[in-house]
């Protein structure tokens, strides 16, 4: 069996998964007041205290799901920020459909 990573060992415990999620708070807060200055801070900081959120707790995952179902526009540009695997899957899976409808189209007509 592989030996799991300092990280994944210290996620085990409950304080170390809650203060991960308040740093992922904080963040996040400080993305938003440093949003307007010059410089891309709010983009490397948001999606870093969001994927500290989204990985210590379930609250948030579940929220971040609804999110994308109801705004799937924005959350897919949220998962390729994040780069998520599950968005990766997802435009792969929508890759291949569209390449069997474009087969489908392209083939001659039988009648």
């Amino acid at each position: 069996m592989a030996r799991r990573s300092l990280y994944q060992r210290l996620r085990s415990t409950a304080q170390v998964r809650l203060a991960l999620f308040v740093l992922g708070i904080v963040l996040m807060i400080v993305a938003v007041i440093i949003g307007p200055l010059p410089g891309p801070g709010f983009l490397i900081v948001f999606p870093v205290g969001l994927m500290l959120c989204l990985q210590n707790s379930a609250w948030a995952k579940r929220i971040y799901v609804r999110f994308k179902r109801r705004h799937p526009r924005y959350a897919g540009w949220t998962d390729r920020i994040m780069r998520r695997a599950s968005a990766a899957r997802r435009r792969e899976r929508e890759a291949l459909a569209e390449a069997d409808g474009n087969r489908l189209e392209n083939r001659p007509n039988a009648n």
